[in-house]
């Protein structure tokens, strides 16, 4: 059986489920095998994911594009059957030597247009179905930024735009200039502070891509305190969900969704993703991985239905379960002390 498909924003179709591509070259470790990924890829096609999420910034030091080029590669078969989002307007303050390094954010228009032509040519394509202002650039008003995304939609580089970790106003602004498609924030049972934006959103027709829906994988319920993360490269080695004491504080809220997933006969991830969906009709989830089983996993979670009734329950013991401090992104240098 497909993927249901979703709408976000006017008419832009994806699968219900997307693939989120950042981990198989950034935050999680080393890069992943490229043939690997490419059959991985492949998979995700052939089981009806239509929607894949990349960024001009996913890679390493020394391959800072290597996501966008490992996509180019392995999708160009199937092109005229996905949609590809990509993203542009950052990049890291290499200088730090944090593991996770502060983002500079750069939403000149001037910016925003090299980094498209530079994006489709490693995705190995004419067009993106969804570019994203990857942060909001504080010293560049959103209408600039909007005006190079109209531009870029005019002259067919891009069919549809979005914009991320942004608020209301910003939100309202940029939908003045250039209708937006897509908002995408992270969103997940542990973090949930982006639902205030949801009726805005339905208001202007405006669809959520939620990032992290698994809290970086934490609700998978697969990790314990033996869990190690590489040091320096892989992101979960300093995420407040992953420590010891969050470990801890997070036991009870693991336990209460397995025994929400028994009830459904699925994984946690099933119900955490199906949670997510039940919410709006254009929520669409990328969770990300390197492994068939968790791809597989994950698809699974569009055939779950929660009812209403179920759903409101779920958000009552997520107000009331103790739960520790989740990931909240990578800080950018023009905040002080960041997110």
């Amino acid at each position: 059986m497909k993927l249901k498909k979703r709408i976000l924003g006017k008419d832009l179709e994806v699968s219900a489920i997307g693939l989120g591509c950042m981990g198989m070259s950034h935050a999680y470790g080393p890069p992943s095998d490229e043939k690997k990924m490419g059959e991985l890829l492949a998979a995700a096609v052939d089981m009806g994911y239509t929607f894949f999420d990349t960024a001009e910034v996913y890679g390493t030091p020394e391959d800072p594009h290597h996501n966008e080029k490992l996509l180019g590669k392995a999708l160009k078969p199937f092109r005229n059957h996905i949609k590809i989002a990509s993203k542009c307007g950052i990049r890291f303050d290499e200088s730090s030597e944090k593991v996770n390094k502060p983002l500079i954010p750069d939403g000149r228009p001037e910016r925003v247009k090299a980094s498209a032509e530079g994006s489709l040519r490693r995705l190995k394509t004419d067009h993106i179905d969804l570019y994203y202002i990857h942060r909001v650039d504080p010293d560049i008003p959103i209408e600039e930024t909007a005006g190079a995304m109209a531009d870029l939609i005019r002259d067919g580089k891009i069919t549809h735009w979005g914009i991320s970790e942004a608020d209301e106003e910003t939100i309202r602004r940029a939908h003045r200039v250039c209708p937006l498609t897509a908002v995408q924030n992270r969103y997940s049972m542990m973090y949930r502070s982006y639902e205030s934006l949801f009726d805005l959103l339905e208001e202007l027709s405006i669809g959520f891509v939620a990032f992290s829906p698994l809290a970086n994988g934490f609700l998978t319920g697969k990790y314990g305190k033996g869990s190690r993360f590489e040091d320096g490269s892989d992101y979960r080695s300093i995420m407040p969900q992953f420590s010891k004491e969050g470990m801890e504080k997070n036991r009870e809220l693991i336990s209460r969704i397995g025994e929400l997933a028994e009830e459904k006969d699925a994984t946690p991830a099933q119900i955490s993703l199906a949670w997510m969906l039940a919410k709006r009709p254009w929520i669409v989830p990328i969770p990300g991985t390197r492994k068939y089983q968790r791809l597989a996993e994950n698809e699974g979670a569009a055939r779950i239905s929660l009812t209403e009734e179920e759903v409101k329950a779920i958000d009552h013991m997520l107000d009331e379960v103790p739960m520790s401090q989740v990931f909240g992104g990578t800080g950018t240098a023009k905040e002080k002390g960041g997110k």
